[in-house]
């Protein structure tokens, strides 16, 4: 079964270590940052499942930093636990409205933190058991497996990665450009044809299901994913 991953940024490497070994333990996969400027590089090519984020962060405090991840589409709705030793009313007031899902006041304790952040990715649908479903296909995050009708389906991996993004994004049409960022990272340089030939494959591969007709092609706009329904526009 796969790890959910925890990004912490936090500048004090004792601070980091503690979590690291905490957040291991409990069989998370953990990522580092010492400054936001570290963490939005390390976004550009992997979106984890949940920001552990210091409030006093040197250059671009954790407040700011959270606030410019909700005005980004890619990263709006990334869970995020703000950490902080501020624990005034107004403090945390200032840290829900920058658009933190939690608030965690130093010091505190480590199952404490272990159970604020299954709480959140149950909330927030991340969790590594999650099983995403469109009509008689189902996709298990945590075992890694496709299964239509019943059947298990061998699917490469970023045909992988691409089924999953357009199973949680349904019904919306999105641009190959916009694919390339949000299944392929911002920091993979790629032709936006890449994103065809995936989408081929992807069709090929649900075809003998009757699933093809689901991805369909939007003229002159991208792609969309619609289940059990047949596009006017299918290329």
């Amino acid at each position: 079964m796969s790890k959910a991953t925890i990004l912490v940024i936090e500048d004090e490497a004792e601070i980091r270590e503690m979590l690291r070994f905490s957040l291991e333990r409990a069989d998370y996969e953990v990522l580092e940052a010492e400054t936001a400027e570290v963490a939005l590089d390390k976004l550009q090519g992997r979106l984890p499942d949940l920001l552990l984020v210091d409030w006093m962060l040197p250059g671009i405090s954790g407040v700011e930093f959270i606030r410019r991840l909700r005005k980004d589409e890619l990263t709006a709705n990334l869970p995020a636990i703000m950490l902080t030793a501020r624990g005034e009313e107004t403090d945390k007031l200032k840290g829900f409205d920058c658009g933190a899902d939690d608030f965690l006041t130093k010091p505190f304790s480590p199952k404490e933190l272990l159970a604020r952040i299954k709480a959140l990715l149950r909330r927030s649908g991340s969790q590594d058991s999650e099983t995403l479903v469109a009509g008689i296909m189902t996709l298990d995050l945590g075992q890694h497996q496709l299964n239509i009708n019943g059947e298990a389906v061998e699917i490469g991996p970023t045909e992988y990665r691409l089924l999953e993004f357009f199973l949680k994004k349904q019904n919306r049409v999105y641009s190959r450009e916009q694919l390339l960022d949000r299944v392929w990272g911002r920091n993979v340089y790629v032709e936006e044809r890449t994103v065809d030939v995936h989408i081929l494959r992807l069709r090929k591969l649900l075809t003998p299901y009757g699933c093809d007709t689901w991805v369909q092609t939007v003229r002159g706009a991208g792609y969309r994913f619609t289940p059990e329904q047949v596009a006017d526009t299918q290329a």
